[in-house]
């Protein structure tokens, strides 16, 4: 049975969640847990054009804050899949790239990012169609603890009475 559990990381003072799986976790679960985070396809893309300074990266990558780029850019560090540089000058000057293992993947990226793009309306519709399902049906069969694949004995007995 697949199980992963949580721990939390202190790194460099800022707590972040990693997942660790256990020994029936596939080693590729790891892995994809790792470059799957929302922000990682677009850092992945940036770097694979050159080279780039943590606020260049802030700039070019809209939406994203400070702590979370932070978090990013060091998970993908430990993964060895982004680089860095820091220059010894004041104020420290530090430079991320892509390593080789990370320029192994801006193909297969590139390729979510564009699926993404072409599909975001069909997304979108289906999440519209999904959000807008009468809610009584759900909540019913939850609150009444029954779905119809359930067979419920004392009500089959009071039926046959």
């Amino acid at each position: 049975m697949l199980q992963v559990r949580t721990l939390l990381c202190y790194t460099h003072l800022m707590v972040r969640i990693v997942s660790e799986c256990n020994e029936e976790c596939p080693p590729e679960v790891n892995v994809i847990d790792s470059i799957s985070g929302k922000w990682t396809v677009e850092i992945v893309f940036v770097l694979s054009q050159k080279s780039r300074r943590n606020g260049e990266l802030k700039r070019i990558v809209s939406g994203i804050s400070h702590k979370v780029l932070t978090q990013t850019l060091r998970r993908l560090e430990r993964d060895g899949v982004v680089a860095r540089k820091v220059y010894p000058v004041v104020p420290p000057q530090v430079e991320y790239s892509l390593t080789p293992l990370g320029i192994s993947l801006v193909d297969l990226l590139s390729n979510l990012r564009i699926w993404g793009k072409d599909h975001y309306g069909e997304v979108e519709k289906a999440r519209t169609k999904y959000d807008s399902r009468p809610k009584e049906k759900i909540d019913d069969s939850i609150a009444s603890n029954k779905s119809p694949n359930v067979f419920d004995v004392n009500e089959a007995k009071s039926q046959m009475l």
